[in-house]
């Protein structure tokens, strides 16, 4: 598994980490899941308040091993005093917060002062904010510019491929960390390639050939992924492993998403 460096905050990335939206939203032990993660190089694991009992679960599973992940997690209420008993819920969890962020941009102002006071204090190293929808990408890149975050979190594969126009440049100019969340969500894995694509493409899925695609952009810190199942998380892990995809490669992926989905 690939590390980068997350933008200029010195923490060190593996390029495919673990999502827990619905995934950890559970009572049932994830520490299956988390061990078979961190022996596969998926070492950082990104939650938010938003996704029910995703945090406790995360925790939970962590526990005995904290010092061994990276967890990211985020703020998401319009209310001041609901984020000061998000974040101090989630201090309490994690101990420390690696990535904290900005869900969404809601109540930017308060929760990311908030954020800010908190790295200030030692609690969390790295700031950022995140948004799952294109037209909010405006007001996320004057953020970026602003100079108050370190990193980004963003939607980005094949088919979602706006945030090259200007946001990643921008995040490379300015040295930012970027997150891309739900790679293999909106419609991609209705794509087949066929047997000989995959070949060329030296991937034995077309899950990894996507999560590839992601990782061979250099300005990507961390892809991150969700799954229930052991052997996806295998899977998942081998998305991130070198050579990396070519421009003719990436190319491939391209046409290959671009193909009408067959009928099922």
């Amino acid at each position: 598994m690939e590390r980068r460096r997350l933008g200029r905050t010195g923490i060190e990335v593996p390029v495919i980490g673990m999502g827990t939206w619905r995934t950890f939203d559970t009572s049932e032990d994830r520490r299956p899941l988390v061990t078979a993660a961190i022996g596969a190089g998926i070492d950082l694991f990104d939650s938010s308040p938003m996704y029910g009992l995703a945090e406790h679960t995360l925790a939970k599973a962590v526990e005995g091993r904290r010092e061994q992940v990276i967890i990211a997690t985020k703020l998401w209420t319009p209310d001041e005093a609901a984020g000061r008993r998000q974040a101090d819920r989630a201090l309490e969890l994690f101990g420390h917060v690696d990535i904290y962020q900005v869900h969404n941009l809601v109540n930017l102002p308060a929760q990311l002062a908030l954020l800010e006071r908190l790295k200030e204090e030692g609690k969390v190293t790295a700031v950022g904010a995140t948004h799952y929808q294109e037209p909010a990408f405006d007001e996320l890149m004057a953020l970026m510019s602003s100079g108050r975050i370190d990193m980004v979190q963003v939607p980005y594969n094949p088919l979602r491929r706006e945030a090259e126009l200007e946001l990643l440049p921008l995040a490379e100019s300015l040295g930012l960390g970027v997150l891309v969340m739900s790679p293999l969500q909106h419609g991609i894995l209705d794509r087949h390639p066929s047997p000989e694509e995959l070949k060329a493409l030296g991937v034995q899925t077309w899950a990894q050939a996507v999560l590839r695609w992601i990782a061979s952009d250099p300005r990507v810190s961390t892809v991150l992924t969700a799954t229930q199942r052991v052997e996806r998380v295998i899977e998942n892990a081998r998305g991130g492993e070198p050579p990396f995809f070519t421009d003719d490669e990436r190319e491939l992926v391209v046409r290959i998403a671009g193909r009408t989905p067959r009928a099922t």
